[in-house]
Order: C-alpha cells, then structure tokens, then sequence
C-alpha cells in the first residue's frame, strides 16, 4: 500500500487548505484511515480518523468544528479540510492506513496505523 499526501501550504490565519491521501496498492483490507500531526519540538498527535466501513470519524478537540475528514471510495482517496486555520495547526501533517481491527474503534492510535504518507507541510501564518 503506498499513500501520497498532498495540498500543503502556507496560508494566513483564518484561511482554509484541503489535504488529499491518495492511497494506491493493495487497499481493499483497509479498517480506517487517519490523519496526524507533529509541529516542531512536539509529538505527533492524531488530528482526525474516518472507518472505511460506515465513515464514523474522529476530530481531536483542537480541530473539532474546524476540520473535516471525508472519503472518496471511488478515487481510494481521504481528505482533510481544514477551515479557519490557526498558527497552532502549523506542523507536518500525514495520512496513514490500517490494515487491522482493533478494539479502539475510531483508530485513534498511531501503533494502530500500518503504512504511513510522505508528510505535507502546512504553514499558518499571524
């Protein structure tokens, strides 16, 4: 499975970017798919999931209401939008894939996650 994530940039404060995962290989097995983040000196931290099987989803609070994970079945691709963006969401943003059930329904563990994007730079400016 390989998955190449897309749509980083700089933007202002309060603006809106869109990432892309598109995921490309053996896909059909796949449980959910997440996005995370790791700013400079931080860790990384899940951002949002969505489950392939009925598209339940995830937001971490600090994203809750600005963020939106969704799917396209047919393209194999998720997406992030990310609306009213803030200095704070700058980081390295990845997509990944899980090949496994678990028990943590919405995978909200990156141990959970089994192939990994490149990372997408987004940059929030004040």
């Amino acid at each position: 499975v390989q998955l190449q994530a897309s749509g980083g940039g700089l933007v202002q404060a309060g603006g809106s970017l869109r990432l892309s995962c598109a995921a490309s290989g053996r896909t059909f097995n796949r449980y959910a798919m997440g996005w995370f983040r790791q700013a400079p000196g931080k860790e990384r931290e899940c951002v949002a999931t969505i489950r392939w099987s009925g598209g339940s989803t995830y937001y971490a609070d600090s994203v809750k209401g600005r963020f939106t994970v969704s799917r396209d079945n047919a393209k194999n691709t998720v997406y992030l939008q990310m609306n009213s963006l803030k200095p704070e969401d700058t980081a390295v943003y990845y997509c990944a894939t899980s090949m496994r059930y678990s028990d943590n329904y919405y995978y909200t563990g990156e141990n959970l996650y089994d192939y990994w994007g490149q990372g997408t730079l987004v940059t929030v400016s004040s």
